[in-house]
């Protein structure tokens, strides 16, 4: 054990502090037992001077709040203030000798925070400690519910007198802070506006902006992997997301997907990894591995996914925010990043199995996340690499004869237990963007092309074919009926019919928006 910091600092790690103060709670315990942990996107600190300000990485306390330098005063300080920080408790309780722990909760065997200590060691290292059940006293919660998402039904432990509240198991179990960003946008109970929305809407429309929001969401997920699939390939991707929900998540659920994403699997290696995986590129003279991430270990597949499939079940019966919940499991799995090929599209399938499953999106209607992911790729990307990058120095590998990476040391915890409040937050605006911006602009276009294809059969007998062509040359050239589309395709077109039309194309879909 090294020593606790006691000096004021202007740096922890790397990351700056708003002012010269002293790391306190996680960050103390990660200096003290030099633990190699991916920073969290928030740490703690005791300021010199009475009104500090704190900002999104620092909470920044006063004098009066400084814990006792021991590991009962730093751990008791980080779970009342900072919440519960399983990557670094993982780390620590895997540290520290079993006895410590029992003498904190020895020394106060009825406190709330000790029971709460003594709970998450035994809930994630198995070891029983050599003490006795708390017997009669006020049962507390494992989880602040005001500071980070929680089950609203958990179970309790009578040995401890805690409700378990965490969303997984210890085989997973991402955390999300509730932060103000977040706690405002599950607030706003999205699903209920959707149906209040779709509510209005005439049934042969929501179904036909239905079957056009479930194509358009297959085809953003290809586009996100760089990819344009054959019109077949991404109806059947489709058929798979408009399923989501319906199965019970398991290992062969996650390989029959991927059947369904690769289709053409001659030339891409089908089910678990058997070797290291990476996402990046290669040295050009060297052939050297340039990892952005890297996956987690083939050995490891089974036991991070079966926790996966628990963290599903978990949170879907438990009560927890569904769209929280998805983005948990869903960026953990692409970081877990279990195949060869296929990842990112069932990364984001599994967004809409635990929307569907939780009933949060209306009956028949899927949220196109992944048409909004598109469109905010870049926000995407540094969400992911939000954790991914931290990670990097912490995983020792080397090179294969094949230009792979082998990694040497343990790394599943990393993949277990990460801080998933970017991703949730990410996610719901997402979310929030389908609701309040594509499922409108769709129904508003489909009202649209219903008038102005019934204006264009009251003035002219046209075939449906000609009618959707003579729609597409006057969206590509802003309402107006271009000289060439005028002297080909509808020459046969009076000038005054000419205007006509472009006045039904104005009034159907310019003039409402």
């Amino acid at each position: 054990m090294g020593e606790w910091p006691s000096q004021p600092v202007t740096d922890f790690r790397g990351r700056a502090l708003p002012e010269p103060a002293t790391p306190v709670g996680y960050a103390a315990l990660m200096a003290a037992y030099d633990l190699a942990v991916p920073l969290s996107p928030r740490f703690a600190a005791i300021a010199q001077r009475h009104h500090p300000v704190s900002t999104d990485s620092w909470l920044m306390l006063t004098p009066r709040h400084r814990p006792e330098e021991s590991l009962a005063g730093h751990l008791t300080f980080a779970i009342k203030w900072e919440g519960v920080n399983l990557p670094v408790l993982d780390q620590l309780f895997r540290t520290i000798p079993a006895e410590d722990v029992a003498d904190i909760v020895s020394t106060t065997p009825t406190g709330a925070f000790a029971r709460r200590i003594w709970f998450l060691y035994e809930w994630m290292t198995g070891h029983m400690l050599d003490l006795p059940d708390a017997g009669k006293v006020r049962q507390v919660e494992v989880v602040d519910p005001d500071m980070q998402f929680a089950l609203a039904r958990g179970e309790t432990s009578s040995r401890h007198r805690v409700l378990n509240n965490l969303p997984g198991t210890p085989r997973f179990c991402p955390m999300v802070d509730r932060s103000p960003a977040l706690s405002a946008l599950a607030a706003k109970k999205l699903d209920e506006r959707a149906r209040a929305q779709i509510g209005r809407i005439r049934p042969d429309l929501v179904a036909r902006a239905a079957a056009f929001l479930l194509l358009n969401d297959s085809r953003s997920s290809f586009a996100i992997e760089g990819e344009r699939p054959s019109g077949n390939r991404a109806v059947r991707w489709g058929q798979a997301i408009a399923e989501a929900g319906q199965t019970q998540l398991s290992l062969a659920e996650f390989d029959r997907l991927q059947r369904i994403v690769i289709g053409d699997a001659r030339f891409v290696r089908l089910g678990l990894r058997e070797e290291g995986g990476f996402v990046g590129v290669h040295d050009r003279e060297t052939g050297d591995p340039i990892p952005d991430h890297i996956s987690a270990r083939a050995q490891d597949l089974d036991d991070l996914l079966a926790g996966l499939v628990d963290y599903a079940d978990r949170t879907r019966e438990g009560g927890y925010d569904p769209v929280v919940a998805a983005a948990a499991l869903a960026f953990g799995f692409v970081y877990i990043h279990p195949y060869v090929d296929g990842n990112g599209r069932l990364h984001r399938w599994l967004i809409h199995h635990v929307l569907a499953a939780a009933h949060y999106n209306p009956p028949g209607l899927v949220f196109p996340v992944s048409a909004a992911i598109l469109r905010e790729i870049d926000a995407y990307r540094r969400v992911l690499e939000s954790y991914s990058r931290p990670l990097l120095p912490l995983i020792e590998w080397r090179r294969t004869a094949g230009g792979n990476v082998e990694v040497l040391n343990e790394t599943a915890s990393y993949y277990r237990f990460f801080d998933a409040t970017a991703h949730a937050a990410f996610l719901y605006a997402c979310v929030e963007q389908t609701i309040e911006v594509d499922m409108p602009e769709e129904v508003a276009f489909l009202e649209g092309y219903d008038r102005f294809t019934l204006g264009i059969q009251q003035m002219i007998d046209m075939p449906t074919d000609q009618v959707e062509l003579l729609h597409k040359f006057l969206k590509q050239n802003d309402g107006r009926l271009s000289q060439r589309a005028q002297g080909r395709e509808f020459a046969a077109l009076t000038a005054d019919e000419v205007r006509e039309v472009e006045r039904l194309y104005w009034d159907s879909f310019i003039e409402p928006e």
